[in-house]
């Protein structure tokens, strides 16, 4: 029964964001099988943190969708997240829900579950607030660098404030529903959201694929095609390493550390 009320309110949501135009069609297949999953599976508290990752970011993005308008050649999607943009964002938290099926005594999973969405909620936040940022920002790999705003591996003050701030929005939801010691797990939770963020700017500057639009004669996330239409090169990086791959490693990454933090902590 639960999975039933789950997979009715996943396809809800799903569609209201498809609605808004928050989600494509196939984001919104993914959406309402990664939501059945987590509320059908873990339940309202799961739901909640899902919820206030995917309504605060969605938010973000239409509210910031002018100042990222010139910004957007630099971006592989726009701001309708697709299938790829859903299980990149929700895939290591979808799975930490199935293992909470198996393993449902343990905290564990809720610890890799909500660091997981911290992660990426943290990346979200830092990449349509950090525009805002009065400065251009700077290279991860070489603070001296400056680099055009939507840079993927560029940091700011901005966009790492928004950072914290949208994992302590993730971590505070996961220490109030849980029985744990709610200042240490928020604190820790909190802080490896931020890590996932950074090492997700560390892959954009390193591994991630990037392009070059000889036309426009810019570095771009876009492939096959440019903006302008132009076939893209790549000239960095990791073939099969896209921007949704990094948000899947962004997760991962949290995930990894907060795990091990809570092994000596909690």
């Amino acid at each position: 029964m639960q999975l039933f009320i789950g997979l009715i309110l996943a396809v809800m949501v799903a569609y209201a964001a498809y609605r808004v135009h928050s989600l494509s069609k196939s984001g919104t297949f993914a959406a309402a099988l990664v939501g059945t999953i987590i509320f059908g599976l873990g339940g309202w508290q799961w739901a909640v943190l899902l919820l206030a990752f995917f309504i605060s970011s969605s938010m973000l993005t239409r509210a910031f969708k002018n100042r990222k308008h010139g910004l957007n050649e630099k971006f592989s999607k726009g701001g309708e997240r697709d299938a790829g943009q859903v299980f990149g964002n929700g895939g290591v938290a979808t799975a930490f829900v199935l293992l909470h099926g198996i393993f449902p005594a343990s905290s564990w999973t809720w610890i890799g579950f909500a660091a997981a969405l911290a992660s990426v909620n943290a990346d979200t936040w830092a990449t349509e607030l950090g525009v805002l940022n009065p400065t251009l920002p700077r290279m991860i790999t070489d603070v001296r660098r400056r680099v055009e705003k939507g840079t993927s591996g560029g940091v700011s003050l901005f966009g790492t404030g928004a950072a914290l701030l949208g994992s302590a929005v993730i971590a505070l939801l996961a220490a109030l529903f849980s029985s744990a010691d709610h200042w240490l797990l928020f604190l820790l939770i909190t802080f490896s959201g931020l890590l996932g963020s950074l090492f997700d700017s560390l892959l954009g500057a390193t591994v991630q694929a990037m392009y070059y639009c000889p036309t426009d004669k810019k570095e771009t996330e876009k492939h096959p095609l440019h903006t302008c239409g132009t076939e893209t090169v790549r000239i960095r990086g990791w073939k099969w390493l896209d921007n949704d791959w990094v948000n899947f490693a962004c997760g991962a990454f949290g995930v990894l550390v907060a795990l091990l933090a809570s092994s000596i902590l909690i």
